[in-house]
């Protein structure tokens, strides 16, 4: 192999490895919005009221879960970063607290769920009310936003 071919492979195996080794620990590093439990509000964006974490920050279902299993590891979740909580979820102004709950991870991480869907925010948002993420289909189905009501809000 030449020398540009054979740095090529170097570096795109280096991206590899550092990609594998974030997606692993992007669960462990995914965190709550507060050390109890995670707030949840409704806010305003293009797609209207939607369901958002403590912070503002767009909240998403993925159509790959089953029920209240997450479908998202790794690269998914280095991208999609799921809501995770340390207690029992708090349902802010507009939001149904009977619609709240939880769901465990397979690495023993605690995930928020709205009307029975895990709960995540998508890397691409970089403000409060951003929804770059809706409708995307990326890691094998579609993301949507949620409705206060928990149905999911096609873009």
């Amino acid at each position: 192999m030449n020398r540009k071919l054979t740095t090529l492979i170097a570096v795109a195996a280096s991206i590899a490895v550092a990609l594998a080794a974030y997606g692993a620990t992007a669960d462990a590093n995914a965190a709550s919005d507060t050390s109890r439990g995670a707030k949840i509000l409704v806010g305003r964006s293009s797609l209207g009221r939607i369901i958002v974490d403590g912070k503002g920050r767009t909240l998403y279902l993925f159509a790959k879960d089953k029920g209240r299993n997450s479908a998202c590891y790794g690269a998914c979740a280095a991208y999609w970063p799921p809501l995770l909580t340390h207690g029992k979820p708090v349902a802010g102004t507009g939001v149904k607290q009977r619609l709240l709950g939880t769901t465990l991870r397979t690495n023993g991480a605690t995930q928020v769920t709205y009307a029975g869907h895990p709960l995540y925010r998508y890397l691409g948002d970089s403000r409060p009310g951003d929804s770059t993420g809706e409708g995307l289909l990326d890691f094998g189905a579609e993301w949507d936003v949620l409705s206060p009501a928990g149905s999911k809000i096609d873009g």
